[in-house]
């Protein structure tokens, strides 16, 4: 409750500081942890790097760099379980939590706003948390005390086994946090040595790769990669820490380990002990691996390197900056519907320009890029509209919920752009098959109304993107003119009619081509009308 909360309170910061990680790589070492302890979850922040990776906003050595910090974030965690499990012999801290969590049910039950219920929800969250601490830490005293569950904890002593168990039970809850503070609680009670929880703690970092293991496999090569980044960087640690183990085994005289180490620099204080070291082992392991992130990535390449697809597989139809995993981040999400329905105008226009250039020149040498484009657009049309409606039904500012509501008709008239531009290469096909072509005086009305209807969308997008209603303003102007322009056309084609100067089929495709060209315009000024609430609410 609490990491859901605060990843969706913060998802904007995280927008802001995630565009900053490419400006060095131990910036984006703090951007992951910064984020990561904001929204208390390493997972979540992997599988939104993966997500900003799989559509081209993010490389792979600032998605490593990122993830490094996840892991250093993650940390906070196991220091907010270690003070929650040192109440003393004062006020119980179980009790002021057990307030927050109180508290914050109320807040969120009987807040009116969006950002009040979510701040109820992290307080609550929060206060749940060491409430459950408390609980799970008195029932561990009890089943310490049994002789059978001393045994057999006392048997697993293999340092290999112990990693393992703690791989495997991260990765079936799908949460290292969840695993430390268990094997946190388990030290502090009794229930096993600090050695022991110090191993399980590093399974618990290999088996946390799962997440982004599960979050990769369904996404591009590049998420692929960086989910592979991450197991490698997580196993990278353990070995090492597992070879330090080795060596002070091997050439200590006394019985020196992890466990005795850490017992010896914060004596009495158990919990203490097992989360300092969670947070020196991940800091240790990125300050190794950062001089080695080049190699690493390249070693990830190497790995899974590119497919050889068939040009007909490169050229499916797909989406270009929107992806599934972006739905854990709403508002990231919503930026990024901005940009691929920037990126459909832009095919939809190239294929108006391919259009005309087919029907004024009758070259037809594009024109399995036109189809191509084309059926793009129509997947855009049908799935994007899809994940607009599951998006706007996420936990969103109200102005993203207004936003996206009039996305859905945005896509609807970018498509109809595209339809019409494949009408007119129908004229394009009409005026070939009947050996008949435009008069040099048709034509270049036809590049005067191109060029109108390129300025209206230049300034059309330059309102959509910046929400610039100046812009918006001046491409109505332009439209105006392209509603002037196609009168005007119209008039001129009646008197090259009247003195015989084209042919009846060749004036009614000219018709048909200016006025599909005034309808794109129309279309265009539709997109603009999203910014700034310039559709009426109703």
């Amino acid at each position: 409750m609490m990491s859901s909360n605060l990843e969706s309170a913060s998802s904007e910061r995280l927008k802001a500081l995630f565009a900053k990680a490419g400006k060095s790589r131990w910036l984006g070492v703090g951007i992951g942890a910064l984020g990561t302890a904001a929204i208390q979850s390493s997972g979540a922040t992997t599988v939104m790097v993966i997500g900003f990776v799989n559509v081209g906003i993010m490389s792979l050595v600032q998605a490593a760099t990122i993830i490094y910090g996840a892991n250093i974030g993650t940390t906070i965690t196991a220091q907010i379980v270690a003070l929650g499990l040192s109440s003393g012999n004062g006020l119980s801290t179980t009790a002021i939590f057990a307030a927050f969590a109180g508290l914050g049910a109320f807040i969120s039950l009987f807040a009116k706003h969006d950002l009040g219920k979510k701040i109820g929800g992290i307080l609550a969250g929060f206060g749940m948390l060491f409430v459950g601490l408390s609980m799970m830490s008195g029932a561990m005293e009890d089943f310490a005390e049994l002789d059978a569950v001393k045994i057999f904890l006392a048997s697993i002593s293999n340092p290999l086994l112990l990693v393992l168990i703690g791989a495997i039970l991260t990765a079936i809850i799908q949460s290292s946090s969840v695993m430390t503070s268990v094997a946190i609680t388990m030290v502090m009670t009794g229930l096993i040595s600090l050695n022991q929880g110090i191993y399980l703690t590093l399974g618990s970092n290999i088996g946390s790769c799962v997440v982004a293991i599960i979050a990769g496999i369904t996404s591009g090569l590049n998420a692929k990669r960086t989910a592979l980044i991450h197991l490698l960087f997580n196993c990278f640690g353990v070995v090492v820490f597992m070879l330090a183990a080795g060596g002070m085994a091997l050439f200590s005289s006394s019985e020196l380990n992890f466990g005795t180490l850490f017992e010896q620099l914060f004596p009495g204080v158990p919990q203490l002990q097992m989360a300092m070291f969670h947070t020196i082992f991940n800091v240790t392991t990125v300050i190794i691996i950062m001089p080695l992130t080049d190699g690493l990535v390249r070693l990830v390449c190497k790995l899974l390197p590119e497919p050889i697809v068939a040009e007909s597989l490169s050229k499916k139809p797909h989406f270009f900056f929107v992806d599934e995993k972006m739905l854990r981040t709403p508002v990231v999400a919503v930026r990024q519907v901005k940009l691929e329905i920037e990126h459909m105008a832009q095919l939809a226009m190239r294929n108006y320009d391919r259009s005309l250039h087919m029907a004024t020149r009758l070259d037809f040498d594009e024109e399995n890029d036109f189809i191509q484009d084309e059926q793009e657009l129509d997947f855009l049309n049908h799935e994007l509209v899809q994940y607009i409606v599951r998006l706007n039904g996420q936990s969103l500012p109200e102005p993203d919920h207004f936003y996206l509501t009039h996305a859905i008709r945005s896509v609807s008239d970018l498509e109809r752009i595209g339809d019409y531009a494949e009408n007119i290469t129908e004229y394009a096909h009409l005026l070939k098959d009947a050996k008949e072509h435009f008069s040099e005086a048709a034509i270049a009305e036809i590049d005067q109304m191109r060029e109108l209807v390129f300025l209206v969308y230049q300034h059309t997008m330059k309102a959509y993107m910046n929400n610039d209603r100046d812009a918006y303003w001046t491409a109505h102007e332009y439209e105006d003119q392209v509603d002037d322009l196609n009168d005007q056309m119209e008039q001129n084609h009646i008197q090259r009619l009247a003195k015989g100067q084209c042919s009846a089929l060749v004036g009614a495709q000219y018709i048909e081509l200016a006025s599909n060209s005034e309808r794109i315009s129309d279309h265009l000024i539709n997109v603009g009308k999203t910014i700034g609430g310039l559709y009426p609410k109703s």
